[in-house]
């Protein structure tokens, strides 16, 4: 059945699941899995295994306080440290990505 005005069109309908998103920029070298632990944890888990890169590389923290929101970056100013960028994950919380300076 068509229906005067509606075209079909190449877009998917508005209430469908967005696709994924593809990554900003390269992978982590490191994972920090802060899940499940209050600020200021995950800032403390990332002070102590930042070395751990090489400098110029990428280190993921993955937590789900919302404090860690402020906490990460404001921790990269202090620190002067690069805050790439935050993203979503889809188990809940966010991934902060933060490329090791010095």
């Amino acid at each position: 059945m068509r229906f005067r005005g509606r075209a079909r069109t190449g877009t998917p309908p508005a209430d469908a699941p967005p696709p994924p998103a593809e990554p900003e920029g390269p992978p982590p070298v490191l994972v920090i899995d802060a899940l499940g632990r209050k600020c200021p944890i995950p800032i403390i888990m990332l002070a102590e295994r930042i070395r751990e890169v090489p400098v110029g590389q990428v280190v993921a923290v993955l937590a789900d306080d919302a404090a860690a929101r402020t906490d990460v970056p404001a921790w990269c100013r202090m620190k002067s440290q690069d805050f790439v960028r935050e993203e979503t994950l889809q188990q809940g919380g966010w991934g902060f990505h933060i490329r090791r300076t010095y």
